[in-house]
C-alpha cells in the first residue's frame, strides 16, 4: 500500500486537539494552520464544540467527508480504540504521536495496536513518533511549536530519523544553516511502517535527491539490506548508527524498545548495501551538502587552489589521510599559467596564489583548471580577509559553477563578512566549508559514491 498520503494528503483529521495551546494535539493543529497547509483540516475532540473556529467532532466517524490522513495525539490507552474508529472510517494512513508503548515496557498495549492494524490493513507511522514534515505539501505533525523549532525551506534532502529528539534539533540547526529539506520523518517504535519502507518510498520521491538516516535498531535486517541496495543505486543514502557502544545500546532499549545489535554488523550492512556511513551528525550534513549540490565528477583527481599557503597544506594533508587523489596539472595549463602569473607563484598542486591574490587571478586559474582534462574536481580556498579579494569573487565562483563542467567545492573561514559570502555561494549551489578537512572528507564521499555508481552501470 502506498505511503503517499503521509506526505500529500488533501484532508487531515487531528485526533486529540485540546483547547489548551500547550498540549500536543493543539500544537500540531496550529502548525497545520500556521504552516500554510492547503488541504482540509478536521478537529477531533469529544469535549469541545469548536476550537479556533474549527468545528470539533466527537469521533472521526462523525466527520461527513473522506479523510486521507489521521494524526493521533491521545493518551496511550485510548489509541487502540481510536485506530478501530479510523479503520471503520477507512482512513488508511495514520501517524501515532502518542507514547507509552513498548519503549516503556508496555508490550501488551503495542500488541493491541498491531492487531488492529492487521485487521483493517492500515499503514501506521509510530507510535512514540514526532511524525512527518513535508516542505512542499506543508503537512506538519511535529508537536514542537514553530517558534521553538524552525521549519526548513523546500529542498532535496529527506531525513529519516528513529529519534524525534535528535531529528528535531538537527532540523532546527540545519534550517538555521540554510539547508533545504524535502521531508523529515520520525517513525518512533515502527509498529508498522519502518525505516526500510520509508527509504523505499523516498527512493522514488521526485523531491528527494539525498536521503539521510539516523537509526538505533533495524526492524528487519534482510529487508533493510535489500531496500538500501536498490535505493542507493538511484540516490545517496547517508546513515548514522546510534547505540554503537555498550552504554549506547542499553539506552536504545529504553528509548524505542529496540535491541541495538552489534555495531560491526550494521557497518558491514552499510558497506554491502551502498550506504555512506557518517561518524557524526556534522559529517552527515557535510556529506549531504556536497552530494546535494555537486554534479557527478568524472573521476577523483582534485586540484587545490588557495590564497593562504597553510590552508593549502592542510587540504593536501587531509587528502593524503583520506586517500583522495591530487591532480597533476597538464603541461599546457602550466605553460598558460606561467605566462600570466607572477614568478613567485609555484604552479603545482596546491596552486598557491599567495596573499596578494586578486579576484582576477582566481578567475584566470579557475578558467585554466576547468579546461584541464587532468582535473576532475576543484577545491578552492578563498580567505576573503586578504585586501585584494573583492566581493566579485562570489560572482566568479558562481559563473564557473554554473557551467556544470566540474564540481567546485569552496573552503572559506572567517566571521560575519565571510559568512555573507558563504551563504551566497550555498544558495547558488556551491558547497562551502569552514575547514579543509571537512571539505576533503566530503569530496572523498562524493568520489566514492559516483565511482560505485559507474561500476554498477557498467556491470548491468
Amino acid at each position: 500500500m502506498s505511503l503517499d498520503n503521509f506526505f500529500n494528503a488533501q484532508s487531515v483529521a487531528i485526533i486529540g486537539v485540546s483547547r489548551d495551546p500547550n498540549k500536543v494535539g493543539h500544537v500540531i493543529f496550529r502548525n497545520f494552520i500556521d504552516g500554510g497547509y492547503r488541504g482540509k483540516i478536521f478537529v477531533v475532540n469529544p469535549n469541545a464544540e469548536n476550537i479556533l473556529n474549527y468545528r470539533s467532532y466527537a469521533s472521526v466517524l462523525d466527520i461527513p467527508e473522506k479523510i486521507e490522513l489521521a494524526i493521533v495525539a491521545v493518551p496511550a490507552e485510548i489509541v487502540p480504540k481510536v485506530l478501530e474508529e479510523c479503520g471503520r472510517k477507512k482512513i488508511q494512513n495514520i501517524i501515532i504521536i502518542s507514547a507509552g508503548f513498548k519503549e516503556v515496557g508496555n508490550y501488551k498495549l503495542e500488541k493491541k495496536l498491531e492487531n488492529v492494524i492487521k485487521r483493517y490493513k492500515l499503514r501506521v507511522i509510530g507510535p512514540n513518533a514526532l511524525g512527518v514534515f513535508d516542505a512542499y505539501s506543508r503537512i506538519d505533525s511535529l508537536f514542537l511549536p514553530r517558534f521553538r523549532m524552525s521549519r526548513p525551506k523546500e529542498g532535496v534532502i529527506s531525513f529519516v530519523c528513529q529519534s524525534g529528539a535528535v531529528g528535531s534539533s538537527i532540523v532546527d540547526l540545519a534550517t538555521a544553516e540554510g539547508y533545504g529539506f524535502a521531508k523529515f520523518i520520525s517513525y518512533g517504535n515502527a509498529v508498522d511502517v519502518d525505516e526500510s519502507d520509508l527509504i523505499d518510498y523516498l527512493g522514488d520521491d521526485e523531491n528527494t535527491k539525498v536521503i539521510c538516516l539516523y537509526i538505533e535498531a533495524v526492524k528487519d535486517g534482510r529487508k533493510f539490506l535489500e531496500v538500501c541496495k536498490k535505493v542507493s543505486k538511484k540516490k545517496p543514502i547517508i546513515a548514522i548508527k546510534g547505540g554503537v557502544t555498550e552504554a549506547g545500546a542499553k539506552a536504545t532499549l529504553s528509548h524505542t524498545g529496540s535491541l541495538a545489535g552489534s555495531a560491526e554488523i550494521y557497518f558491514g550492512v552499510f558497506k554491502q548495501s551502498g550506504i555512506i556511513r557518517a561518524e557524526n551528525l556534522e559529517d552527515m550534513f557535510n556529506f549531504a551538502k556536497i552530494l546535494e549540490k555537486c554534479i557527478p565528477p568524472k573521476g577523483g583527481r582534485v586540484q587545490v587552489m588557495t590564497n593562504g599557503g597553510g590552508y593549502g597544506i592542510l587540504a593536501v594533508d587531509a587528502m593524503a589521510k583520506n586517500g583522495v587523489e591530487l591532480a597533476k596539472l597538464s603541461n599546457e595549463t602550466k605553460k598558460e599559467l606561467r605566462k600570466n602569473l607572477p614568478k613567485i607563484i609555484n604552479i603545482e598542486n596546491p596552486l598557491d596564489l599567495v596573499g596578494d591574490a586578486t579576484s582576477a587571478r582566481y578567475k584566470l586559474c579557475i578558467d585554466a583548471c576547468m579546461k584541464d582534462e587532468n582535473i576532475d574536481i576543484l577545491l578552492i580556498i578563498v580567505l576573503v580577509q586578504t585586501p585584494l579579494i573583492a566581493t566579485d569573487i562570489v560572482d566568479i565562483l558562481i559563473e564557473a559553477n554554473d557551467l556544470k563542467k566540474k564540481p567546485i567545492v569552496v573552503v572559506s573561514a572567517g566571521g560575519e563578512y565571510t559568512e555573507v559570502m558563504r551563504r551566497n555561494l550555498e544558495e547558488n549551489g556551491i558547497p562551502t566549508y569552514t575547514y579543509p578537512e571537512d571539505a576533503v572528507r566530503a569530496i572523498q564521499q562524493l568520489v566514492k559514491y559516483y565511482k560505485k555508481s559507474r561500476v554498477v552501470s557498467v556491470t548491468k
